[in-house]
This record gives C-alpha cells, sequence and structure tokens, in this order.
C-alpha cells in the first residue's frame, strides 16, 4: 500500500447495513477484498454498534472509501444507515455518535486542517452515505472545519 503525503479530508461513511446488524472492520475487509477485488478493507476506521473503534486500512495509507479523493482523504465508516426495508436512514446508536465525536477529535490531532465531510458530499457522489448531514452534524456538536 501507498503511503499518503496529505490528509485535506476526512470522510465520514456507513456500512449501509440493516439498523441491528453489527457488522465489524473484518467483515467489511472481506467485502472490500472477495467482493470488490481490493488489496484491503477501503476504510481507515470502522465504528461498531457498541462504540467499539477498530482499524481498517493503516492510518497513513491511502484508503479507498472516495473516488478521486483516496490519496488525500482518512474514511471512517460508521456501522449502519439502513433502516429494516434497506432504506437510507440514520440508525446510529449513542455509543456509535459517541465514539464517533472522540474519533473526531483524535484525527483532528492527526490532521488539523483537513475538513469533515460526509461521503455523498463530494462530487459525482450518487449515495445517501452516511445517510446524515455531517455539516449540519458537526455543527450541532460544536466541531469546527479544519
Amino acid at each position: 500500500m501507498t503511503n499518503r503525503t496529505s490528509t485535506d479530508y476526512i470522510v465520514i461513511h456507513c456500512s449501509a447495513t440493516k439498523a441491528g446488524e453489527d457488522y465489524g472492520a473484518s467483515d467489511i475487509r472481506r467485502w472490500h477484498v472477495e467482493d470488490n477485488g481490493w488489496a484491503d478493507i477501503g476504510y481507515h476506521l470502522v465504528i461498531r454498534l457498541d462504540g467499539t473503534v477498530e482499524a481498517g486500512r493503516p492510518l497513513d495509507a491511502v484508503g479507498a472509501h472516495v473516488r478521486g479523493y483516496n490519496s488525500s482523504s482518512v474514511g471512517v465508516c460508521m456501522v449502519g444507515g439502513l433502516d429494516a426495508d434497506g432504506r437510507s436512514a440514520d440508525t446510529f446508536t449513542k455509543k456509535q455518535w459517541d465514539s464517533l465525536i472522540a474519533t473526531l477529535h483524535f484525527l483532528r490531532c492527526y490532521a488539523p486542517a483537513a475538513r469533515i465531510q460526509g461521503h455523498r458530499d463530494f462530487p459525482g457522489v450518487a449515495k445517501d452515505c452516511p445517510c446524515f448531514d455531517v455539516s449540519t452534524w458537526l455543527k450541532w456538536h460544536g466541531i469546527e472545519q479544519g
């Protein structure tokens, strides 16, 4: 894997899995490697339903999570994002939200100037991922942009 030379973005994703279905980095790694043929999991960090933060790709490695921005971004994936019928929804637990706040504070120390945004906020992305408005959420929680 290639190392990233800059971190301009912190990108929040969801796993697009149904509410209550708990998956971890090892599951997502298997999907990305076996189903997509990638070298590794695309995300750097995965936040499980119980708030556990699991490592994905090495933090300094180029990810595989936003086409055209992988070489300048860190990807954080929250497990969930779909309701019982498979529609986009904020299905995240309080523990996940708490872990996301802590993770973003950590990543702010790692890359203080990086802009935090959702996957859907990048040009050409036609997904609801991460199934909530990141900009509004950041404002509600007093997390400033880099």
